[in-house]
């Protein structure tokens, strides 16, 4: 299982998970696996960060908010989505391991 959480500093959850600066991808554990640029066309690149985040296998997104729009696509690409208003993203993993986590729905500014 492979968890990839937006970031700008590589310690806390980006608050906008299409507009943040990297990805860290984990493992089950919590190990980081990688962290990659986010170079999709939110950032001047090109395709959808839901797009880029399976192409580096990831299976779960853990995020504070998503629209509806990058919800579905996630949905569609087998991107499992949780969300939470948690700041570190040691913390964010902690609850989803636990199971504390429900599946995401779109947030009301995006949808």
């Amino acid at each position: 299982m492979r968890i990839v959480i937006p970031t700008n500093d590589g310690v806390n959850v980006a608050d906008h998970f299409g507009r943040c600066k990297k990805y860290v991808l984990l493992d089950e554990s919590g190990s980081v696996i990688e962290e990659f640029d986010n170079n999709t066309e939110h950032m001047g690149g090109s395709g959808l960060p839901p797009e880029l985040m399976k192409a580096h296998d990831a299976d779960v997104l853990l995020c504070k908010a998503l629209g509806l729009r990058a919800l579905k696509l996630c949905e569609s690409l087998g991107i499992k989505v949780y969300t939470s208003d948690v700041s570190s993203i040691k913390q964010l993993f902690s609850l989803w391991k636990q199971g504390k986590l429900t599946s995401a729905d779109a947030c009301e500014e995006h949808v």
